[in-house]
């Protein structure tokens, strides 16, 4: 058993936790955000172990999540959101325990980091999460538009209107897996080759 039997039983408890309350505050809809589809992706990936399913996930997660907690870390000692993305955990408006259960996205890079380092990168891993993008990324454009989940239809919430949305779809389909996905796994193909003659020794 290459990762503890105490993080898998946790993780599902929190997931068994976490999933009724964020549907009974947002909705379905919800459950399409990629760091949403993370939480119940490493879920599975821990029970399994899979290096493929971590390494889709990482490629997928690590930089939003980590720009995430940059954000949060900045706004609690600084008062200010450099990056944006943050501002609804400080709402006194949103349940405290809506908030609190949101700092899975603070979790989640090390533990990304931490099940690669013991199961090691799978170079598919960038290719799966592609495929991922384009599948959830139309239906968050074409349901309920109007939450523009996973910034389908604009940046920051704010459906956009300089450029024809299909447009804007296709650009996006093809960009962020260039920009984001594949200088991850290039990242993360770096690490393994530590892990490596780190585990050679």
């Amino acid at each position: 058993m290459r990762i503890p039997l105490w993080l898998k039983i946790a993780w599902t408890l929190w997931l068994l936790v976490w999933a009724p309350l964020y549907w009974h505050q947002y909705g379905a809809q919800n459950f399409l955000f990629f760091c949403d589809i993370g939480n119940i992706v490493i879920g599975v990936g821990l029970w399994l172990e899979s290096s493929l399913i971590f390494s889709c996930a990482a490629c997928g997660l690590l930089l939003f999540q980590t720009l995430y907690t940059l954000d949060l870390v900045g706004a609690l000692i600084l008062g200010s959101h450099f990056i944006g993305g943050t501002e609804y955990m400080f709402d006194p408006g949103l349940p405290l325990a809506i908030r609190l259960l949101s700092l899975f996205h603070v979790v989640t890079p090390p533990i990304l980091l931490y099940a690669i380092w013991r199961l090691g990168y799978d170079a598919r891993g960038w290719k799966l999460q592609t495929a991922m993008t384009w599948i959830v990324v139309p239906v968050n454009y074409f349901w309920r538009p109007e939450k523009d989940v996973n910034w389908a239809r604009g940046l920051f919430f704010r459906e956009q209107h300089v450029i024809p949305g299909w447009t804007y779809l296709l650009a996006y389909l093809t960009l962020v897996p260039l920009i984001v996905y594949f200088p991850t796994h290039l990242f993360l193909t770096w690490l393994a080759g530590l892990r490596k003659l780190h585990f050679s020794r």
